[in-house]
């Protein structure tokens, strides 16, 4: 079993009764919902400015050594991480008050990531919706079979799951395949839907970006720039998905069983980070807390955690104890929890 730290060593401000309804949860929550607008400006000042300069150190650099803007691709990818997560809480509508500039903010920040924001906000919230569902796979998440589903498959079905699972594939090539993928509306799409015109419009707005760096500053270097820094951004983007639901006591029901609230609290890790992690990664880490008000905007996720003990309880994870969890691969419905392929095999 993956060693998770737990959460009982974390300093308590006192007993505090788990709210009895979602009315309770709700007002729980409510304090911290509000978005304030000077802070989230504030965020969008101090992250997109660096982003700017990163990225003409880097071009800057070229000059002098191709692994000195390498280097610098490090701290940039790490700002176009915060970027997204700028762009994340604009889907959930809780970045400022007014939709209309969340939207426009969104977008802006879609283009910058390769994400459509529309499209994105749309799987996002089923996502959100549905995390922890064994009868509602599928959205927004990594495909997760059950240990029965996956001895149910013939032999190519069950390489085709074991190369799909395997560490080097799920962050070497994933993030390629999102960056692919989010080019083309998604099948069950309608043209006329803000998603199908989210993706065309991000699109033209990548083409004009590409267009008008390429003129300043050249194709080539443009390539040599953004491509690994974005590409590096999306390996971190999706390995902190993973550990934050693929952990070995994570929530997983069937649907009759299923409750909201225990999918977040339970099913959504505490991934305590470096204080500068955590700045990059926009607090991220408190997905459970993230996962039971999305509301909540990202600079106020860890307040809501601290004030209310109840948060305490979840799975903690250290970056030291990640590894062990890239390798877990199956529900196993009959311990309620993950497995990997080798336990498998030994039993």
């Amino acid at each position: 079993m993956i060693t998770i730290a737990a959460m009982g060593q974390e300093p308590k401000t006192g007993p505090q009764a788990a709210p009895s309804s979602m009315a309770d949860w709700r007002a729980m929550v409510a304090p911290y919902q509000h978005p304030d607008v000077r802070r989230s400006l504030w965020q969008v000042v101090t992250t997109l400015a660096p982003l700017a300069i990163a990225f003409v150190l880097m071009y800057l650099s070229l000059a002098w050594s191709y692994w000195l803007t390498l280097v610098l691709m490090v701290p940039t990818a790490g700002l176009l991480v915060r970027t997204f997560i700028i762009m994340h809480d604009c889907a959930h509508g809780s970045f400022v008050p007014s939709r209309r500039i969340n939207d426009l903010l969104g977008y802006l920040t879609g283009v910058i990531t390769l994400t459509p924001f529309h499209e994105w906000q749309h799987e996002h919230a089923i996502h959100h919706a549905t995390a922890g569902d064994l009868d509602r796979r599928g959205h927004g998440d990594i495909n997760t079979l059950t240990v029965r589903e996956y001895r149910a498959l013939s032999f190519w079905g069950r390489l085709g799951y074991r190369l799909y699972r395997n560490p080097a594939v799920l962050l070497g090539f994933g993030p390629i395949y999102l960056i692919l993928g989010q080019r083309w509306p998604g099948r069950q799409t309608r043209w006329e839907s803000p998603q199908f015109v989210s993706v065309w419009i991000t699109n033209l707005g990548i083409i004009a970006g590409i267009v008008l760096f390429g003129w300043l500053i050249g194709l080539k270097a443009l390539a040599l720039i953004y491509a690994p820094t974005i590409y590096l951004a999306g390996i971190a983007g999706v390995w902190l998905f993973y550990v934050q639901h693929q952990f070995d006591e994570a929530y997983w029901q069937p649907h009759p069983r299923w409750d909201y609230v225990k999918a977040a609290i339970a099913g959504c890790s505490y991934l305590k980070m470096p204080r500068i992690l955590q700045w990059f990664t926009g607090n991220i880490g408190l997905h459970h807390v993230h996962h039971l008000a999305p509301r909540i905007p990202n600079y106020r996720l860890q307040r809501a955690h601290d004030e209310n003990p109840i948060f305490h309880d979840v799975p903690v994870i250290t970056l030291s104890r990640i590894t062990p969890l890239l390798f877990l691969a199956l529900w196993d419905e009959t311990q309620g929890r993950m497995v990997g392929f080798r336990e498998l095999r030994a039993n």
